[in-house]
Order: structure tokens, then sequence, then C-alpha cells
């Protein structure tokens, strides 16, 4: 069975349990999603530059409101739960768990305890993170020891 670690910032769109899924053709694939809270990712400045990039001018705004910290916890488990739960309707196996800190760690910690077969890096595009490489799959390419797939999530 190939295992996959995914990491991912809000619930998976059905066209995403779908891409994630059908991405090893008919080989089984397990799934360890990694939950990452984006109020608990890096500054609020730089997500909103990416949210105006994208012209997703309104999210940049309301940026102040996003929950981070203790409060984000909550909405987390339940985005975690439900991919979880979308993967296993999918006919994958899957476990899932949020991670608040040093996700980089915990991913690399993850792949050694299950013997991953690769990480894949599921969230909005993020574009100045990506250009100054402080994008999750640019950091965990030096950290993780598999290879790392950078996908960007669908919105339903």
């Amino acid at each position: 069975m190939f295992t996959s670690v995914l990491m991912i910032e809000k619930p998976l769109s059905s066209t995403d349990v779908d891409f994630v899924t059908t991405l090893h053709g008919d080989e089984d694939v397990s799934f360890i999603v990694l939950m990452q809270p984006r109020g608990d990712q890096a500054d609020a400045l730089l997500r909103a530059i990416d949210d105006v990039a994208v012209g997703a001018i309104g999210d940049a705004a309301r940026e102040g409101e996003e929950p981070s910290g203790a409060e984000a916890r909550g909405p987390a488990e339940t985005a975690m739960d439900l991919s979880v739960q979308a993967l296993r309707a999918a006919g994958c196996e899957a476990v899932g768990q949020v991670v608040a800190d040093h996700p980089l760690d915990k991913m690399k910690a993850v792949v050694e305890e299950a013997h991953a077969d690769e990480v894949i890096v599921l969230t909005a595009p993020h574009y100045v993170e990506e250009f100054f490489h402080r994008d999750w799959a640019s950091r965990a390419r030096h950290k993780v020891g598999v290879p790392v797939l950078k996908l960007f999530a669908h919105n339903e």
C-alpha cells in the first residue's frame, strides 16, 4: 500500500478528494492527514498580499477576523474530520490530526513513523510565500526525506 502524508489548511473538496485518491492509478493508498489551521501559519501580511494577488480582496480585508491559536483548533479539527471521512468514503484508509506547533517537525516525524512514500501539500496558492520559498512544500522538500508534491486546492 502506498502511504501519503497529506498537509491541508481547509477541508478537502470533492474535487480534491478525487484528485488525490487517483494520483497513483489503481494502487491502494492510505492517507495521514495533517491539518494546519490557516490562522496558525506565517504572518497575516503575507496571507493578505496573497489574497489580493488572487483577486480575493474581501478575504484580505477580513484577515484580522480569522481565528488563530486556540480559537482555530475547533474549526481545524472539524475540517480534518470531514476530510478524513471523505477520503474513507472514496475507499482509502485515512487518519488525521491537527498540527499546531512545529508543523514541519511533526510532518517529518509522521513520515518516519509511518514509512510514508510521499508528502502532498494541498493548499490555496500562496504566491508571496512560494516566491520566497516559505511555503510548506518548499520547506518540506529540505526536511522530510521523501518526495513532496505541491497541489492547489479547489473550491466548491
